[in-house]
């Protein structure tokens, strides 16, 4: 996956207060160790057909042969309509989740806490891509300061892409890579977890207003686990935003999501939010700065049911 240079660093940010790691169940990561072949990779599911995505098809499957969404993806956009924003209005969702478990497979099925092992003090994202998450941040997080308000920023690293000098009482950062947590100076504390491998949130039910996760959601293999837990730590009415790009490490990223595209992706985590129960529908946003030019820039996100 390509990704921009790292950025030199700074002595003074040696000087901020660290943030305080949390005891719950978290395991730092391994020591750095020589690279560990990739696992033979496991069968993947191959779709065939002419005219539709490969969602669709799941959802033909899943409903009996005929389509669940009055929309298909793949089709032509009109002009000006992007298939993102689209693909999650008027669903009708398979009765039962429509993947299967080696949906949920990777290339490289090794140790994600070796992967994860060595920081990397990058960005997944272009620049351009990097600025209209953080302004849609700015137009959706709570204001600054807000007491009461704690967010998490699940699958976190070295930045969050928050609106410069945001802060909160509590912004948890949830990720793999300690040294990478630290450099994170949003973050007021971190949690060192790899989801994969247990995906129980270590938080009190009704903690969060806000969960993020930016560029990650599509390395999840327990997602309907993690979602289910999202869910549970979430205040009522509250918020959850996944951002995604069509940018990863593609070894890692599990198989419906390598197989599949733009929208498909939205349709996705549509489908995760959905199964979970307990999330008002969920709405894709395109907020790609510059269509085809730069890195595209996707948002799927719900809130918590009230009641």
């Amino acid at each position: 996956m390509a990704t921009l240079a790292p950025r030199p660093r700074l002595l003074l940010a040696l000087r901020r207060p660290q943030p305080r790691r949390l005891r719950a169940c978290a395991a730092a990561p391994c020591a750095r160790r020589a690279p560990v072949p990739p696992q033979a990779a496991r069968p993947r599911r191959v779709f065939l057909g002419l005219g539709a995505t490969v969602i669709d098809q799941v959802a033909r499957v899943a409903s009996g042969g005929t389509s669940s969404r009055s929309f298909v993806a793949g089709a032509r956009p009109r002009q000006g309509v992007s298939p993102v924003e689209q693909i999650l209005k008027n669903v009708e969702w398979p009765d039962e989740f429509p993947f299967k478990p080696e949906d949920f497979s990777r290339f490289d099925e090794s140790s994600d806490t070796l992967f994860y092992s060595v920081p990397r003090f990058v960005t997944h994202i272009d620049d351009e891509a990097i600025r209209a998450l953080t302004e849609y941040y700015s137009e959706v997080l709570p204001q600054s300061n807000t007491p009461g308000v704690a967010i998490l920023d699940m699958c976190s690293s070295w930045v969050s892409h928050y609106p410069p000098s945001y802060k909160q009482e509590k912004i948890v950062g949830m990720g793999m890579n300690e040294d990478e947590l630290k450099r994170n100076s949003v973050l007021t504390e971190y949690v060192v977890q790899d989801l994969n491998v247990n995906p129980k949130l270590p938080f009190e039910d009704n903690t969060f207003d806000v969960i993020t996760n930016v560029v990650s959601v599509d390395y999840l293999t327990k997602p309907i686990d993690v979602f289910k837990e999202m869910r549970r730590i979430l205040k009522p009415a509250g918020l959850a935003i996944m951002s995604f790009s069509n940018r990863c490490f593609w070894t890692k990223a599990i198989s419906i999501w390598t197989s599949t595209g733009d929208a498909d992706h939205a349709w996705i985590v549509g489908a995760y939010f959905h199964y979970a129960g307990g999330f008002e529908p969920p709405q894709a946003v395109d907020i790609s700065p510059n269509p085809g030019r730069t890195d595209p820039m996707y948002v799927v996100y719900s809130r918590k049911k009230t009641a």
